[in-house]
């Protein structure tokens, strides 16, 4: 039997670990159908986390889907009033954003699907625990929706969508603009800026948040059950490998998700890897009266090693953009005492290290820095707000620099009159955010993607109007056009990898702080 385990990749081998530990607390196995009726995926998007869904028409003509995901279909397929304690291995498929293609992703998980009491809510999280040691060192964060609805009530409705964004991106500069316009106090401000930034190893940051969210009392009692499901995990004999904390900037669909929430990560992943939390809200909108808890986590990252570049614990790795504003920053840096003087030399390297503050500096086009942070080959970056609107890349989006300000727009010629009767054609470097904008406006458009000199489709006919970044507007008026919309303000952001932040949060603190006070 040793002989065949060894031949078995890790993933294999964490696979029937993890089997024989779910058995071992009575869960069943259950497998799934590869396909299922596109309908029941459909209404639940945001579930997905808007991922798209390849589809096929079946042979009675019914569209298809290809599998996006394992806990819609279990909770689709148990009958209302029926328990079930189930595990699953299964193959999902999700479009990677990044790459532009459709990703196969092996993952492992468990369900509960009963009247959730509080022994199983334990019991998921302590398997969660057990399952994250399985694939590596790591760390097992913990939120509550309680928490979260309890922050948003304080704003109006419309409103609550961007302060769950402002948590998740731990924007604390975001937040301050909805506080103003919510009318709300200088402490209470100052209290949910904090707020948005607090994370870290639970027992120290409960007791910041206890205070934090006094006024608060849904909040609070969202904070408190999280407290006794730490205190019970501690007296459990678990893995020294993974490491719990508090963070509010996890979150699953707030549509869905009723109480505890909780993500993993790992140190060679470098990304989230884990997702769960207690879901009733779905099971009730698909008309049944049980509660739900359950995770997942993806096996696709077991076995990996860390690049040797990223390798060393001692160094922050920085991507910054060539170019003006790279140097600019650079500079910020120097003179907040994060990195010394005369580290960039001209030549040809690609990275240059700073060796008394431990620091790694990549300059790289500035498209590029989301992309780079991440995936983790960079564990902070700078950034403008524009590319990180027009990726949506999955980072944490901490500080705004004040440097670089300028506006996304709409422009066009002078003499411009807009013509209901036919698709607006847009011409842009951002077509993601053109969609966007242009969709919330209820305005069809035709795309055209160019990559520069945008300024010259309205004069050639190429388009009626354009959108794109404007500092002083001096180009557009030499050129006789004009911003006839704002779509969004822009300038350059700190961004900082989801999982380096849980592995390097003190180290990335020290910089963040010291270039704070520079601004």
């Amino acid at each position: 039997m040793e002989e065949l385990w060894d031949v078995l990749r890790p993933e294999e081998q964490i696979e029937l670990s993890l089997r024989k530990l779910y058995t071992q607390h009575h869960f069943h196995p259950y497998h799934l159908n590869n396909f299922e009726d596109y309908g029941s995926y459909q209404q639940s998007y945001n579930f997905l986390r808007n991922s798209s869904i390849i589809t096929f028409t079946g042979n009675d003509g019914r569209t298809m889907a290809l599998k996006p995901d394992v806990t819609l279909s279990i909770a689709k397929n148990t009958p209302a009033g029926q328990a079930r304690k189930v595990y699953y291995v299964e193959d999902v498929y999700r479009h990677d954003r990044q790459a532009g293609e459709y990703q196969k992703i092996y993952q492992i998980g468990l369900e509960i699907i009963d009247t959730i009491t509080w022994e199983n809510q334990l019991e998921v999280l302590e398997l969660a625990w057990e399952s994250l040691a399985q694939v590596g060192e790591g760390t097992l964060d913990l939120s509550h929706m309680g928490i979260l609805n309890g922050i948003c009530n304080r704003f109006a409705e419309e409103d609550r969508q961007k302060v769950l964004d402002c948590l998740r991106d731990k924007s604390s500069h975001d937040m301050d603009a909805l506080t103003l316009k919510a009318g709300l106090t200088k402490e209470e401000s100052e209290n949910l800026a904090k707020l948005v930034r607090l994370s870290g190893d639970f027992e120290t940051k409960y007791q910041r948040a206890k205070k934090l969210l006094a006024t608060y009392p849904e909040a609070q009692a969202g904070l408190e059950e999280l407290k006794q499901l730490y205190q019970a995990l501690q007296e459990k004999k678990l893995s020294k490998k993974v490491r719990l904390r508090l963070d509010f900037s996890i979150m699953n669909d707030a549509d869905y998700y009723s109480g505890l929430l909780f993500q993993g990560f790992t140190k060679a992943a470098r990304a989230t890897i884990l997702y769960g939390g207690r879901y009733d809200r779905l099971m009730s909108r698909q008309g049944k009266n049980q509660g739900a808890i359950g995770f997942g986590m993806k096996l696709n990252h077991a076995g990996q090693k860390i690049p040797v570049v990223t390798k060393s614990s001692d160094y922050l790795n920085i991507a910054l953009p060539k170019g003006r504003m790279g140097d600019a920053v650079y500079e910020l840096f120097t003179k907040a005492g994060v990195a010394s003087e005369g580290v960039f030399v001209e030549n040809r390297k690609l990275i240059f290290c700073d060796e008394r503050n431990k620091l790694r500096f990549f300059l790289v086009k500035p498209s590029d820095v989301a992309i780079y942070v991440e995936h983790g080959a960079a564990d902070i970056g700078v950034v403008g707000k524009d590319v990180l609107l027009e990726s949506q890349a999955e980072v944490i989006e901490f500080l705004d620099l004040h440097m670089g300000n300028c506006r996304l727009a709409v422009a066009a010629h002078n003499d411009f009159e807009e013509d209901f009767s036919r698709p607006l054609r847009v011409s842009t470097k951002y077509p993601q955010i053109t969609r966007k904008y242009y969709e919330g406006k209820g305005r069809s458009v035709e795309l055209i993607h160019l990559h520069g000199s945008i300024e010259l489709a309205p004069l050639l006919g190429l388009s009626d109007v354009i959108v794109d970044i404007v500092e002083t507007g001096t180009t557009l008026k030499e050129n006789e056009l004009k911003v006839i919309e704002e779509v969004a303000p822009s300038s350059a952001r700190l961004i900082i990898n989801n999982a380096t932040w849980r592995f390097k949060q003190e180290k990335i603190q020290k910089v963040i702080e010291k270039v704070r006070e520079q601004l």
